[in-house]
């Protein structure tokens, strides 16, 4: 089946850019293989530099090729900065980095309006843009950041503009969000709220590396040398690569599928019992959406032109586990919601 968004115009397109029309089933796979081609030179170069996290750098470019935000979650030192700052480099994406701390002002991240003097003694007001204004940008520890700072990056990742003073000011094309959080210090944080976390696509873990992955990490980055990556696509690239996203075929049965998982774990539409009595809340349409996009995205990276059963079951835990939550009691008992979504992949086929 394909989907009535093939091929439409993305928010994150040029307001300049021209689209042209629908190509034809053979120009469509023509265009897939290139983008393919690409993106596995991409994921190659990245791995160049992250070494032993190859399932993060995967959902880190399928998040972006689906055209979303990701939430990064790990120990400290475990290169998520790196990751984001490599990613942007071969991506060809102006990246910027905000280090979130409590004392973090929404106009420090947005930009604000000063007041300026002209030769002839004129003032006027003009907006300097704040480091939002870029292509890919690293929110680190954005739990630190007060909910004042982290509802104005929430315009910013759905609204993909911000406004100042009563006017509107668009973002660059495209605008990606990469958040890190720490798992483990969490004394003076601010929780996000569920509705910031319900716009990032996808949680990703980042667990410590294995001992082979961990050896070479030691002997890569203690040297006179160090690897580096090399860009291999631009900002336009990526661009077509989230349309070319958006236009490949998607099955019945794959529909079928991620609807059905995204209904049983919520409590209210849900026919399992463990969900019902152990979750307070489950992810709403824009869990469907993310994972209908990002099953698509994980495809092509991986050179196919449709995704697969598969590809949901792989995508279920980053987009779904942070749009839900346990009971008072389910928690008491030491319940995992990984455990629940695991029980609701054992009948997706």
């Amino acid at each position: 089946m394909m989907t009535s968004d093939a091929f439409s115009p993305s928010r994150a397109e040029p307001a300049n850019m021209t689209i042209s029309s629908p190509p034809d089933a053979i120009q469509a796979a023509a265009m897939a293989d290139a983008t393919a081609a690409r993106l596995r030179a991409a994921r190659a170069e990245v791995g160049k530099v992250i070494l032993g996290q190859n399932r993060v750098i995967d959902l880190a470019l399928t998040s972006l090729l689906a055209g979303g935000h990701a939430l990064l979650v790990g120990a400290p030192g475990l290169g998520k900065t790196l990751l984001v700052t490599t990613i942007g480099r071969v991506m060809g994406l102006d990246a910027r980095r905000v280090q979130f701390t409590p004392d973090l002002m929404p106009s420090d991240i947005l930009g604000s309006e000063i007041l300026d003097e002209d030769a002839q003694g004129r003032r006027s007001f003009r907006f300097v843009a704040g480091p939002v204004f870029c292509q890919l940008l690293m929110a680190d520890e954005i739990n630190r950041a007060s909910p004042r700072t982290q509802s104005a990056l929430l315009q910013a990742m759905q609204e993909h503009h911000v406004a100042i003073a009563g006017t509107n000011h668009a973002l660059p094309r495209p605008f990606h969000v990469l958040a890190t959080q720490n798992p483990i210090e969490q004394e003076g944080t601010y929780p996000l709220p569920e509705a910031q976390l319900d716009r990032f696509m996808m949680q990703i873990l980042l667990d410590f590396p294995d001992l082979e992955a961990e050896r070479a990490m030691l002997l890569a980055t203690t040297g006179t040398t160090q690897a580096t990556a090399e860009p291999v696509m631009s900002a336009h690239d990526v661009i077509a690569a989230q349309q070319v996203v958006r236009a490949l075929p998607t099955g019945e049965k794959v529909v079928d599928a991620i609807v059905r998982l995204v209904r049983e774990a919520r409590p209210e539409t849900t026919s399992t019992p463990a969900i019902r009595d152990a979750v307070a809340w489950g992810p709403g349409p824009r869990a469907a959406q993310a994972l209908m996009l990002a099953t698509r995205a994980r495809a092509l990276l991986d050179g196919r032109l449709s995704p697969t059963l598969d590809d949901v079951a792989a995508l279920a835990h980053p987009v779904l586990v942070h749009r839900m939550a346990l009971t008072f009691t389910a928690r008491a008992e030491n319940q995992k919601l990984e455990q629940l979504i695991d029980g609701l992949l054992g009948h997706l086929g």
